[in-house]
């Protein structure tokens, strides 16, 4: 490096006194002053290296110029060029900083398989060139809340309001009622249970519909209910009133369970079969609770008990079917009565799959022999019902059912009524329904019935259904 630096420092001298020759040989002056202001600075940036110092820039690299026509002039311009090159090179090597040495990775520990597999990912990623991480092993995991308040322990709170318009025959003017107002409270009370509660205001009573705890994962993937809840009788019959596809229950639920379908206050275990009968999905439910139904036990507030068996087949991407069995028993101890109740449904439903939830067709019908056997006569009454839904658009379903049911109890007195539906839904919040039917009832005649009905929610459990 020093003969280097010497070799540059004579190459300096031998310029500078080549500049001043050339002056006097009448090469141009800004030219030959140009050349001596180069040559200068070459003379300072040496002398800054041997003095061990560093200069803060380097030297520029002198502009290109156009020949002068003086070869000596245009000769010493080409050889400054390229020793200010060579400068400038040699101040850059002396001056740079030493490089860091690699760091040495860390041995990976053999003994934890999971602390091998991140050696491994470390190396890796260094071999990527990804920055280092911090090892995330070290220390237990710690999990911190973000909330700033309380309302992460408040339940999910719905709401439903269900108005009616009705003109009947026979009745003078509209018949207008505020038929039900549903508050819903659900949460999941801890991992393991959850608990669903539904008050109810109506226009003839003020109550809980339902109000139960259930429990998911048990063992052989078995949930629990315990509480007041709707019977799993038939499809029907587990859906609040606000969610059916007509304005009221079929005929035969209201004739053989109660006016507003039937519950009752006790247990249920439901879960999956875990065999499939003909490539099917089957479910099945046990429930016994309390129960208070005029044409099962004479509203006795006494137990029944339930058994229902559902199968699911899935018969194109766009068609699938379901299979029900139910059957229930119910006694009034008190007057020697004893009631059982069989039933079985089935239910089409086709939906494009490129029509999403825009556009269907339900069909489904139930039947079910209620006998009774008591001090009475033993009685044995039949009822059923076929309804149709087709959904034309996200917004608009039209509707139509037939329902036939003979008297629960009591002198044969058949019914039967034909309904048509059309629904609108202005949003997935409010929907507003307009329901004709004809009801036949063997021993007083027809009656025709036309229903504007109206359909609110608010909350996250709007139109809940099964």
């Amino acid at each position: 490096m020093r003969l280097s630096l010497r070799t540059a420092v004579l190459t300096v001298a031998l310029l500078g006194g080549a500049a001043s020759v050339a002056t006097a040989q009448g090469a141009p002056a800004a030219t030959v002053d140009s050349l001596r202001r180069t040559v200068a600075a070459l003379s300072a940036r040496l002398d800054s290296v041997e003095a061990n110092l560093c200069p803060a820039a380097p030297l520029p690299s002198p502009a290109k110029r156009q020949p002068t026509g003086n070869a000596a002039v245009d000769s010493l311009a080409a050889t400054v060029a390229v020793l200010a090159a060579r400068v400038n090179a040699t101040v850059a090597a002396r001056c740079a900083p030493a490089a860091a040495p690699a760091p040495v990775p860390a041995a990976a520990d053999t003994s934890d398989p999971l602390a091998a597999i991140r050696a491994a990912a470390d190396s890796a990623a260094a071999a990527a060139g990804a920055p280092a991480t911090p090892d995330t092993a070290a220390g237990p995991t710690v999990f911190v809340s973000r909330q700033r308040n309380q309302s992460s322990m408040n339940p999910e709170i719905s709401a439903t309001g269900d108005v009616q318009f009705a003109a009947q025959t026979g009745q003078e003017g509209l018949d207008l009622q505020l038929v039900e107002v549903e508050v819903s409270l659900q949460a999941a009370l801890d991992p393991y249970s959850a608990t669903k509660i539904y008050l109810t205001w109506g226009a003839e009573e003020i109550g809980v519909e339902e109000a139960y705890i259930y429990w998911t994962g048990l063992p052989g993937k078995v949930r629990a209910d315990l509480g007041k809840f709707r019977m799993a009788v038939g499809q029907l019959n587990r859906w609040h009133p606000h969610a059916l596809p007509e304005t009221n229950y079929p005929l035969v639920y209201q004739a053989f369970l109660g006016e507003d379908g039937l519950s009752g206050v006790g247990a249920g275990l439901y879960t999956l079969l875990p065999v499939s009968i003909a490539e099917g999905t089957s479910e099945v439910f046990l429930q016994g609770a309390a129960i208070e139904s005029e044409p099962l036990n004479n509203a006795a507030y006494q137990p029944a008990l339930l058994g229902r068996l559902a199968n699911f087949w899935q018969l194109s991407r766009s068609t699938y079917m379901e299979l029900g069995f139910t059957g229930l028993g119910a006694e009034d101890s008190d007057n020697d009565l004893t009631s059982n109740l069989l039933g079985a449904d089935v239910r089409f439903t086709i939906r494009p799959p490129d029509a999403g939830n825009r556009k269907d067709i339900t069909w489904r019908t139930e039947g079910y022999r209620l006998q009774r056997v008591g001090p009475d006569p033993t009685t044995t009454r039949y009822g059923m019902y076929s309804d149709l839904s087709w959904k034309l658009s996200q917004r608009w379903i039209l509707g139509a059912r037939y329902d036939f049911v003979e008297a629960p109890f009591g002198p044969e007195d058949d019914t039967w009524r034909a309904t048509a539906v059309a629904t609108w839904w202005q949003s997935e919040f409010v929907y507003l329904r307009l329901q004709a039917y004809r009801n036949h009832l063997e021993s007083t005649g027809s009656l025709d019935n036309l229903t504007l009905q109206v359909v609110w929610a608010m909350g996250p459990h709007k139109h809940e259904n099964y």
